[in-house]
C-alpha cells in the first residue's frame, strides 16, 4: 500500500483541498516493458507508472476512486478535477515511505534508462508556433547595421504576434527518437523553443488571465527546412508545409512540468541549443518580442484552445540560416547530435540521421534544395 496522507485529504464537494506536495514532479508518456503508459517523473530519474500506482493506492478504503488517466490528454483535461490531488497523494506516499529506492522500492517505479521516452502528448490537437518572436532573430541574415535598424523598428512597432500551425502526428517525436533530414534536402535547421501546454478550453482570454489557462511547459525543437518551395507553379513565396511539416520536425519533451513547479516563464526562462559540443543558441525571456501571455491572448482570439494544445514561444538568434552568430550559414548533417535544454524543465538530445531514398512512382517529388527559393526569418 502507499501510505501517507490521511483520509481527510480527499475530494470534497467544494473541490480539492489544499494538500502540500513533498517534492515537485513532471509527467510524461513512456513505453515500459513494451506497453505505453503515462508516468510521473521524480528527480528527473524515476518513472512512476501512474495507473499501477493508483491501483495500489485505491486498495486503501481511505482513498476514493479516481480513474487513472488513459493518456496525457486525459491527464491534462482532468488535472484540475481530481487528477492533480491523486498525483500529489501518490508522490507523497512514495517519498514518505522510501519506495523509490532500496529494498522497499515499488515495482511500478522504473529508472529512466529502463524505459523508452515517447512524446509527452500523443498527440496535440494543435501546435502553434510564434515566428520571429525574439529580437535577436530579427534580420539575422543582414549586416550589423541592418540588424540594429530592424530591431529598433520592431521595438517601436511590435504589432501583433505571428503564429503558424505546425503538423502534429507524424511530425511530433520524443526524446528516444531521431531527427530525419528529408531525402534530397540539405538545409535542415534548428530552433529551440518553450512549449506551453494549454490546460483548459480557452477562448478570448486576456494576457493578464492567460496564466490561469496553462497546464505546464515542455521543451520543443522547431526543426525547419530552409530550402523553400519547388520552383514554378504557385508563385507564393512561403510554403509552411515544406518548411515546417516534414516527419520528425517537432521534437517534444522529454516530459512536461506542471506550471506550479516552474514559476513565471517570463522570469525563469533560459533556453539553449547545442550541435555536438558547439553552443548555437542561448536566450532568456528578456529577448522576446511578445510575451508568452500575449501569444495565448492572440491565439485564443482566433481559435479555441483545448487541453493539450501547444503554443511554442519562438526562437532566438543562432539558427543555422542566420549569419549574425557564426558569420555563415550552417545546417544539420547526419551523424550530428542536437541538444536542446530549458532550465528547470529538461533536455532533449536527439541524433540526426539521413532520410531514406523514395521508391516507386509515388515517391518524393521535391527537387534538390539548392534549386529552391528561400524565405528567411522564421
Amino acid at each position: 500500500m502507499i501510505a501517507g496522507l490521511s483520509s481527510a485529504a480527499s475530494l470534497t464537494a467544494q473541490g480539492e483541498p489544499d494538500v502540500p506536495i513533498t517534492e515537485p514532479f513532471k509527467v510524461g508518456t513512456f513505453e515500459v516493458r513494451g506497453l505505453r503508459t503515462v508516468g510521473l517523473v521524480l528527480r528527473d530519474h524515476f518513472i512512476v507508472d501512474i495507473a499501477a500506482a493508483n491501483a495500489e493506492l485505491e486498495r486503501d478504503p481511505a482513498y476514493p476512486r479516481v480513474p487513472a488517466p488513459v493518456d496525457m490528454l486525459d491527464l491534462i483535461g482532468r488535472y484540475e478535477y481530481g487528477v492533480r490531488l491523486r498525483l500529489y497523494e501518490i508522490v507523497n506516499g512514495l517519498v514518505a515511505n522510501g519506495r523509490l529506492t532500496g529494498p522497499g522500492r515499488a515495482e511500478f517505479v522504473h529508472d529512466v534508462e529502463e524505459v523508452r521516452i515517447l512524446p509527452p502528448i500523443m498527440y496535440p490537437g494543435k501546435i502553434l508556433n510564434a515566428a520571429t518572436n525574439f529580437y535577436s532573430r530579427v534580420a539575422e541574415t543582414g549586416t550589423g547595421a541592418e540588424r540594429r535598424e530592424a530591431r529598433r523598428q520592431r521595438r517601436e512597432n511590435r504589432g501583433v504576434p505571428y503564429l503558424y500551425l505546425k503538423p502534429s502526428r507524424g511530425v511530433v517525436i520524443g526524446a528516444s527518437d531521431r531527427i530525419v533530414v528529408p531525402f534530397g534536402r540539405d538545409r535542415t535547421d534548428w530552433e529551440v523553443e518553450l512549449g506551453t501546454v494549454i490546460g483548459r478550453a480557452t477562448k478570448y482570454v486576456s494576457a493578464e488571465d492567460a496564466p490561469d489557462h496553462i497546464f505546464g511547459y515542455t521543451v520543443t525543437i522547431d526543426v525547419s527546412d530552409r530550402g523553400g518551395r519547388p520552383p514554378g507553379g504557385n508563385p507564393t513565396v512561403s510554403d509552411w508545409l515544406v518548411e515546417k511539416g516534414h516527419d520528425t520536425f517537432a521534437p517534444m519533451g522529454p516530459w512536461i512540468i506542471p506550471k506550479e513547479f516552474y514559476g513565471d516563464p517570463m522570469e525563469m526562462l533560459r533556453q539553449t541549443l547545442d550541435i555536438g559540443e558547439e553552443r548555437m543558441q542561448e536566450a532568456t525571456a528578456g529577448d522576446m518580442i511578445h510575451s508568452l501571455w500575449e501569444l495565448v491572448e492572440y491565439a485564443s482570439s482566433i481559435v479555441t484552445l483545448f487541453p493539450g494544445d501547444v503554443i511554442n514561444n519562438g526562437t532566438s538568434g543562432g539558427v543555422g540560416e542566420g549569419t549574425a552568430v557564426r558569420g555563415e550559414t550552417r545546417f544539420l548533417q547526419p551523424g550530428e547530435v542536437v541538444t536542446a535544454t530549458i532550465d528547470g524543465i529538461g533536455t532533449l538530445q536527439l541524433p540526426v540521421v539521413a532520410g531514406t531514398a523514395p521508391f516507386g512512382p509515388m515517391g518524393v517529388r521535391l527537387p534538390p534544395a539548392s534549386t529552391y527559393r528561400r524565405d528567411p526569418g522564421r
